[in-house]
């Protein structure tokens, strides 16, 4: 199993917010919530220098303080394990561990075992589109969950009746964990590809799930729409407050309407329709 170097960023909630948003598109892979701040993991066989060189450059314009350590691989699952707790999202679901107990309370209760790939539920850009699943037309739907890290949302969405599942992400880890997280659920119907959206076989979706962030959102919009049936959804996450209107004036620029916006701190996640 790989090595990491794990970067601590001690700074304020705010600030963690905004890092989050600029280091997604870097080499660090997956990110943490921390007390003071965030967690960037970073693979050790990508450039420290590069990602080192982002740090200096965001801490111009933003007030944190770094450090990091090393993590060897083989101590990766005992790092998260002691920091996941579950998750729940009313009485609609709840996330676990395969080591925590089930939770009777909850209309589905989903197994997510993350490794070292991002979804888990915690996050408030995941948790709302947990939520937002809820409320989404997905009996017999066809679905592509663009960026899928765990799998979790393509798994959510079958256990809610959709048909078809696409899940594509270009982390090989993630395409790894969302075939385990599929048969740790029981979900046989999700196809895991790890690529880019041009990787995607389907075609006329009736929704996607894009739950990424606003740079891969903006660059993808054009490609996104054609994948949509006329009257298909698009659910967007990762999007920070202060880049709705960016992100709207792309989409409906594209023909798609926003139907709804939730919030969860300083996220949002959008709902489009073709």
């Amino acid at each position: 199993m790989m090595d990491y170097w794990k970067y601590e960023l001690h700074t304020s909630p705010e600030t963690s917010d905004m890092l989050m948003a600029f280091l997604s598109d870097a080499p660090f892979d997956t990110f943490e919530e921390i007390p003071n701040g965030l967690a960037a993991y970073l693979p050790a066989d990508a450039s420290q220098q590069d990602a080192e060189r982002l740090l200096q450059e965001l801490n111009a314009q933003f007030e944190f303080s770094w450090e990091k350590t090393l993590i060897p691989g083989q101590n990766w699952n005992e790092l998260w394990e002691s920091n996941f707790n579950p998750v729940i999202v009313d009485e609609f679901c709840a996330v676990r561990a395969d080591f925590h107990a089930p939770n009777p309370n909850v209309r589905f209760d989903l197994v997510i075992n993350p490794k070292m790939a991002f979804g888990t539920g915690h996050h408030e850009t995941t948790y709302m589109c947990l939520a937002a699943l809820e409320h989404l037309p997905l009996a017999g739907a066809h679905v592509l969950d663009y960026g899928c890290g765990t799998g979790i949302l393509a798994i959510l969405a079958s256990k809610l009746g959709a048909s078809e599942l696409e899940a594509v992400d270009i982390e090989l880890e993630s395409y790894h964990n969302t075939i385990e997280n599929c048969e740790v659920n029981h979900v046989k119907n999700v196809v895991a590809r790890c690529g880019t959206l041009s990787d995607v076989q389907g075609s006329h979706f009736d929704g996607i799930l894009a739950n990424i962030n606003r740079n891969v959102i903006l660059d993808s919009l054009t490609n996104l729409y054609a994948k949509l049936k006329p009257g298909a959804w698009l659910l967007c996450s990762g999007i920070l407050i202060q880049d709705e209107n960016v992100i709207t004036e792309a989409a409906e620029k594209e023909g798609l309407t926003k139907l709804n916006v939730q919030q969860r701190g300083n996220w949002l996640c959008i709902r489009f329709q073709k």
